[in-house]
């Protein structure tokens, strides 16, 4: 018999109106907005007006990501319907997925199998806007940006040193380096020029750290577009945009409300990637989930040496929030592949590739229990292929390090296959209790913190910073920026910046191509490796296999 896909057994969900998800959150009907029968946005005074005590912070985070799979936004979508299912007033907070992956290689990102968020083709689509409001945003700051060396430049803006790109939220290499500004004086000015894609712009950093509009509006302002001849630094205040592009996000910035497929209210809002951004959802929805439920479980984009490493460092810190648990996902699939195996040679019994692999396993679980001394818990996301003596290996090697792992089936099973998850979540919120620290000081400088990431969270020797970074570096130092967080673009695809070297690689030094603020999001990105803020299709994009019949039913879309 065929396997259900993701999107057959969304569309055979039956929904919640909005109003009972709302119920079930605690919130007053007075603070949503619907969208529909089956979507809300939430409005921020709730935040304001709310005298309710914050629940607990569950985060999710997984090994290094490979082809097998891992499933980190499935295991949380299932360990919030657990964590319901065991009597606990539980929201998930997500990231909205970007249209790149959607048409790209990945497919959806609302969850998989039975542990999914849903309206699925909404969310994965247009949803309610808020990414075409950031993209807006962004391009109405490049519009203002370049107007204005048109009509004078009387801020002296140097063309060659702009920083600000446009954006658009879709894959598309051919828009990486572009020249705009041609057919003569009337069209501008002639420059070099090119895109990012939406998730990679830094408004979409500063909509998901924005804690009010007034703080969103100050952010924004605060962008550098450039600088001028005389290399001082170019801001949207300068450019007086603030105000306009604030009026284009009023809406967007108040979180959006959706349920699982078992009704567990879901906020799933921002998205910015792991990769190339900080990875986590907007810290609005956090809090507003903090504040409904008595329990919140939430995810980090790709590996914790990158998502669960922005969340704790960057989001975390601007926050003041603490997590009381984390989960990291595993695979025995994905650790086999760590171990050198081929994709199609996974489902065949393999300890000895599986003690190859795991090491990634066990640095990343290191991390989150000595580097952030935090309480951890390992979810072996089970596959049909695994075997009792690859779950007893993986379970004894994290007792090794103080660890329980425990089996989650939440895929094929729903919240019932992440009961058992969910018990020893909120046994370490009851009997383990962190000493959460950062892996950085704040007064540590650019260079030093770069190197604390590297040495402490990816397992290397150090970094080599080429001359064009070194002098970013100085410069961003001596304009007063070395008490920010960094935000190290860096592969997925491994602890270093190599994609090729997989498992936990030792001996490696990361190399720093470029280094520049991102004032309004207050932290700076370091860029290394061959990392690109804009993606471009695969050979067989996913888009090829999407389609849509005369009633409006999607198909294809994962």
């Amino acid at each position: 018999m065929r396997e259900k896909t993701d999107i057959e057994i969304a569309q055979e969900c039956k929904m919640l109106p909005i109003t009972e998800i709302a119920r079930r959150a605690n919130i007053d009907e007075k603070y949503i907005e619907q969208y529909g029968k089956y979507k809300a946005k939430v409005d921020l005074s709730l935040l304001r007006e709310t005298d309710k005590k914050d629940g607990k912070l569950i985060l999710v985070t997984a090994i290094t990501p490979t082809p097998a799979g891992e499933g980190k936004t499935t295991t949380a979508i299932g360990l919030a319907d657990g964590l319901s299912r065991i009597g606990k007033n539980t929201n998930v907070a997500l990231r909205e997925p970007s249209l790149g992956p959607v048409f790209g290689i990945k497919g959806g990102a609302a969850g998989g199998g039975y542990a999914q968020v849903v309206p699925m083709e909404d969310i994965n689509l247009h949803f309610t806007g808020d990414f075409h409001a950031i993209g807006a945003a962004n391009n109405l700051l490049a519009a203002m940006l370049d107007n204005h060396i048109h009509q004078g430049n009387a801020l002296g803006i140097d063309t060659r040193k702009i920083t600000w790109k446009r954006c658009v939220d879709m894959n598309d290499r051919q828009l990486r380096f572009i020249v705009d500004g041609l057919g003569g004086k009337a069209n501008g000015m002639p420059r070099e020029d090119g895109y990012d894609i939406t998730v990679a712009s830094e408004i979409m950093a500063v909509f998901c750290l924005a804690t009010s509009l007034s703080d969103l509006k100050r952010r924004l302002s605060n962008i550098i577009v450039g600088y001028t001849f005389d290399d001082k630094p170019v801001t949207c205040g300068d450019l007086k945009a603030a105000g306009a592009l604030t009026a284009l996000l009023k809406d967007a910035l108040n979180p959006n409300l959706v349920q699982t497929l078992e009704g567990t209210p879901a906020f799933v809002h921002g998205g910015p990637f792991a990769n190339i951004a900080h990875g986590c959802n907007s810290v609005t929805a956090t809090k507003m989930a903090l504040k409904t439920g008595d329990y919140t479980v939430t995810e980090a984009g790709f590996g914790a040496d990158l998502g669960a490493e922005k969340f704790l460092d960057i989001k975390c810190r601007k926050a003041g929030l603490v997590p009381d648990a984390v989960v990291v996902v595993a695979t025995i699939r994905a650790l086999k592949m760590h171990g050198g195996l081929a994709k199609g040679e996974l489902a065949t019994e393999n300890v000895a590739a599986l003690e190859k692999g795991i090491p990634n396993l066990l640095r990343h679980v290191n991390n989150i229990k000595n580097v952030y001394k935090l309480p951890c818990v390992v979810a072996i996301n089970r596959f049909p292929t695994d075997t009792p003596a690859e779950i007893d290996f993986i379970m004894k090697k994290c007792e090794g390090l103080g660890v329980n792992a425990v089996l989650s089936t939440v895929r094929s099973d729903g919240g019932k296959g992440g009961e058992a998850l969910a018990r020893e979540v909120v046994r370490l919120c009851k009997e383990e209790k962190g000493d959460f620290t950062y892996s950085y000081r704040d007064n540590a400088s650019i260079t030093e913190k770069i190197e604390a990431v590297v040495k402490k969270i990816y397992g290397g020797d150090g970094v080599d910073i080429t001359p064009n970074a070194q002098k970013q570096i100085e410069k961003l130092e001596s304009l007063g920026f070395s008490g920010l967080p960094v935000c190290i673009a860096k592969t997925q695809y491994s602890f270093s910046d190599n994609p090729a070297l997989l498992g936990a690689p030792e001996g490696f030094r990361v190399t720093v191509k470029n280094v520049k603020v991102s004032a309004g999001a207050e932290f700076i990105v370091v860029l290394t490796g061959e990392i690109m803020t804009m993606p471009g299709l695969p050979k067989s994009p996913a888009a090829e296999r999407i389609d849509v019949d005369e009633n409006g039913k999607i198909t294809g879309l994962f």
